[in-house]
């Protein structure tokens, strides 16, 4: 199960009161006195005044309390998290607590107000309101809440989330009371009468349209924006899924609501929750008011056609492009997961095209081996920010690069939604936190706004996120980014995600327009072309199974044990003919990297250096192009090694842009 923690983010104060002297009674604050409640300003308040008797929960204060006579606990944090957020369960404290727990490390408020047996009644509901109005306006919690409801807690949560859904961050259930004529009316008749009476109703007087089940609040939650993360068992006997969340989880997606579901499909009522809470914690955090005040997303058109695909066809192809952040497990094994949960009827198959070091104009000749030939994307993410700019690509190359990316997938897929990231690397820091932006950023964006492709600028968030001081780059991972750095890129996707869901009705599919290119010579084109097609070898030759000489040397995926177009001495030399309007080589550039001599077409002979800065190490992926604005024709190029300390070329597959 995915997921270690990463921060809470900011919410403001809900607004402030002056507090009883009996709430003195228990005192936990960060100072050692404070003056009198009733002449305490805004700024002298104490981070928490509970009343009740004192114990320890999780290594916490915890506070045990009356509130109108019914019971109360809460569990204070060690240290709160700004905007002081809180969960509040109207049911079963400290049952299945590994959502608590976690969420109680992170600074969090663990509240408990005992509503357990009022079944969401008008009377629960507001019993709940004074006792939230009462945490807000006294304890200083936070204004948006997250409600907890398991089993017969979910019913109780979604009724006073619908009816009070400006104050509500979000929603987790698990296991939740939906329907009561399936609980507790069929599986627990003995409690059939305690829910008649709490609604002052007679068994002949509740009908199939019960307004009491929470089917018939979807639509409220819905228009309220009420995010709903939802745990149910899969063999649950005592409040069956597909008769109790299910049909709701349907309806919430029909609407257009936010709604994710995880199903541990051999499970029955109990265990409640997941050993690890990762899944639920991650959404929590990103519903917390503030939190998306960093995040920075354009979202220009819309993501239509990803989306009907998923919630009405029920299959969906998503492909993942991009270099070693997305090759490596993080933000994209996050987001399979997340997905999987947003459309859990939905069959996927996900491509996963990362490739270390490879930038856009590597992703657009390797489109067709690398994604096309595992599926047509109903959804592909691009990333190649770092890598453009590690590369040196120019910036004509980076938008070549990109937009070749865009017009292959199209041309393949016109309905295919693509979305843009941009990730962030050592160098790109201090320009953005000084509000600079990198070329490649803005290169990269010229290509999103052509195309009218949704971008989410996750280099400009995580830099205004250190520079307000929430982690720094080590905490971060660096530019690759730790299981916690990666956190922060999947919140971002899963909130453009959020933006783009719409009612079912709403999802009108549409072919994306191709105008006419930024660029006539991007590489739209792209191609793998076979070492096989070499002619005139001299010191080359193919080796089928290819391997370092000095087994030391580190290799990458899919560039060790493929046939290679290998050469060793100066002199070597071969001849390649093709048609196009671009020429290079996809090789291995390692300690005894050559110089490549090249002419194209008897033209004078150039030179380029196939060293790079992490060559001394590692045999790295790496695209050289020759010639990127040929004449679309016919074309002979020649390389050769001059002699030389470093005589070695390990080519993997030239590269070819070739327009029919």
């Amino acid at each position: 199960m995915k997921r270690a923690l990463f921060g809470i983010l900011v919410a403001g104060f809900s607004c402030l009161s002056n507090m009883q002297a009996t709430r003195m009674d228990a005192l936990v604050t960060d100072s050692p006195t404070f003056p009198h409640p009733n002449v305490m300003t805004a700024t002298q308040l104490p981070q928490t005044v509970f009343p009740g008797t004192k114990s320890q929960w999780e290594g916490c204060d915890r506070y045990d309390f009356k509130f109108q006579d019914r019971d109360a606990i809460v569990v204070v944090p060690k240290k709160a998290a700004p905007g002081r957020p809180w969960i509040w369960r109207p049911a079963f404290f400290g049952a299945f607590p590994s959502v608590d727990q976690a969420l109680l490390k992170e600074g969090f408020h663990i509240v408990y107000y005992d509503l357990t047996h009022l079944y969401g009644s008008p009377h629960g509901v507001k019993l709940g309101n004074d006792f939230y109005a009462e945490m807000v306006n006294h304890y200083h919690l936070a204004s948006k809440v997250t409600v907890e409801g398991f089993s017969r807690g979910g019913l109780y949560a979604f009724h006073w989330a619908a009816q009070n859904p400006e104050k509500v961050a979000c929603l987790y259930v698990d296991a939740p009371v939906c329907n009561v004529f399936s609980w507790p009316k069929k599986t627990a008749p003995d409690l059939w009468p305690d829910l008649l009476k709490e609604w002052n109703l007679k068994d002949e007087e509740v009908g199939e349209d019960f307004q009491g089940n929470v089917i018939y609040l979807v639509d409220k939650l819905v228009a309220g924006k009420v995010p709903v993360m939802a745990v149910c068992g899969g063999v649950d006997k005592v409040v069956p899924y597909e008769e109790n969340l299910k049909p709701v989880a349907d309806k919430y997606r029909k609407a257009g609501g936010v709604i994710e579901v995880i199903v541990k499909p051999d499970c029955d009522h109990h265990p409640h929750s997941l050993e690890n809470p990762e899944p639920v914690v991650d959404f929590i955090k990103r519903y917390q008011p503030g939190y998306a005040d960093k995040v920075h997303i354009q979202a220009r058109n819309n993501l239509n056609n990803a989306f009907h695909k998923f919630n009405i066809e029920k299959k969906g192809c998503v492909a993942f492009l991009g270099g070693s952040i997305t090759e490596m497990r993080g933000w994209c094994a996050q987001i399979r997961e997340d997905l999987q949960q947003r459309f859990p009827d939905t069959q996927f198959t996900f491509i996963k095209a990362g490739l270390p070091s490879a930038g856009s104009t590597p992703h657009a000749f390797r489109m067709e081996q690398d994604v096309l030939q595992h599926g047509t994307p109903d959804l592909m993410f691009v990333e190649a920010a770092v890598n453009d700019d590690t590369n040196y690509f120019t910036g004509e190359e980076q938008i070549q690069g990109m937009e070749g990316i865009v017009r292959h997938a199209l041309r393949v897929n016109p309905k295919m939604d693509i979305i843009f990231l941009h990730f962030i690397y050592d160098p790109f820091i201090e320009p953005l936190q000084k509000g600079e932006q990198p070329e490649v950023f803005t290169n990269h964006e010229k290509v999103a706004e052509h195309y009218q492709l949704p971008s989410i600028h996750l280099a400009q968030e995580v830099a205004e996120r250190m520079k307000a001081g929430e982690f720094d780059w080590n905490q971060f991972g660096g530019t690759h980014p730790s299981w916690f750095g990666h956190k922060y890129y999947t919140a971002a996707i899963n909130l453009l995600l959020d933006q783009e869901t719409k009612p079912f009705d709403a999802l009108q599919e549409q072919k994306h327009s191709l105008p006419t290119p930024l660029n006539p010579f991007s590489y739209a084109d792209g191609k793998l072309v076979p070492i096989s097609d070499a002619q005139k070898l001299k010191g080359f030759e193919i080796v089928n199974d290819w391997t370092p000489d000095d087994p030391q040397i580190a290799t990458r995926p899919g560039f060790v044990h493929v046939p290679m177009l290998h050469a060793s001495q100066g002199k070597s030399s071969l001849t390649f003919s093709f048609t196009g309007t671009a020429v290079g080589i996809f090789c291995a550039a390692g300690p005894k990297a050559c110089v490549l001599e090249y002419s194209i077409d008897g033209a004078p002979y150039k030179k380029i250096d196939t060293y790079t800065e992490w060559s001394s190490g590692l045999y790295i992926p790496w695209v050289y192009m020759f010639e990127k604005k040929l004449e679309n024709k016919s074309h002979t190029l020649k390389l050769r090694i001059p002699k030389g300390e470093r005589t070695e070329c390990v080519i993997r597959d030239f590269v070819v842009n070739q327009p029919e």
